[in-house]
């Protein structure tokens, strides 16, 4: 079933979404943010084991794509990692679009998660998204350094080459973020750009302005 985007719409009127770029701060942002407000975060990424048990491997093959170990994960080639994380995040884009719609129907959802500019066009108004970016190099080296992500970190430097399997992750997330990258700062998005500068405060009140919560 296809719906009209006039009716996604409607029914996620009350989910403003923070997304854009590896390490931009999207996660910091939505719970400060959260904390502020007393909202509810809803993060694709923890939401992905539970929407993986309710998958079926013949509509969600990515979803349900079994690796032996670290050497097999990231001894793919950029394009073949590259196509299973795009085809992750499309085919997970069902269930977060149910839930959202499910439970935002009677209070204010923040959502950190993974669109385009495309998706955002079909899903919310440009009044309720945000894109926080930082320039896409080196981005495995702070993913792996946040605290929130020490079971990736733990589980590439098992990998019988870490730096290479780390070289394999960086190519990869830098060739699907540096067009997008770009192109978000090109758009007519609002964006904020994480520097080495840049602060929690700062961001959030710049996000908390543009959602018109202040």
């Amino acid at each position: 079933m296809i719906f009209q985007d006039n009716v996604i719409k409607e029914y996620l009127k009350n989910v403003y979404f923070i997304t854009g770029t590896p390490c931009g701060g999207k996660t910091t942002i939505s719970r400060e943010l959260a904390k502020r407000y007393n909202l509810l975060v809803y993060d694709i990424n923890e939401q992905f084991a539970n929407h993986q048990k309710i998958s079926n491997a013949a509509y969600q093959p990515a979803m349900n794509k079994v690796f032996r170990d670290a050497d097999e994960f990231f001894g793919r080639t950029v394009e073949e990692y590259r196509k299973w994380l795009i085809d992750n995040t499309r085919e997970q884009l069902d269930f977060v679009l149910l839930d959202l719609i499910r439970l935002s129907q009677k209070q204010i959802v923040l959502c950190d998660c993974h669109l385009t500019m495309e998706e955002a066009e079909k899903f919310t108004d440009p009044c309720r998204i945000v894109f926080l970016i930082k320039e896409p190099s080196n981005i495995i080296d702070d993913y792996c350094n946040r605290p929130d992500h020490q079971g990736f970190n733990e589980f590439i430097n098992s990998a019988s080459n870490p730096e290479k399997a780390k070289m394999t992750c960086n190519a990869t997330l830098k060739s699907l973020n540096e067009n997008h990258y770009h192109a978000i700062k090109d758009s007519g998005y609002y964006w904020v750009e994480r520097t080495p500068i840049s602060t929690v405060d700062e961001t959030v009140g710049k996000v908390e302005r543009h959602f018109g919560f202040v």
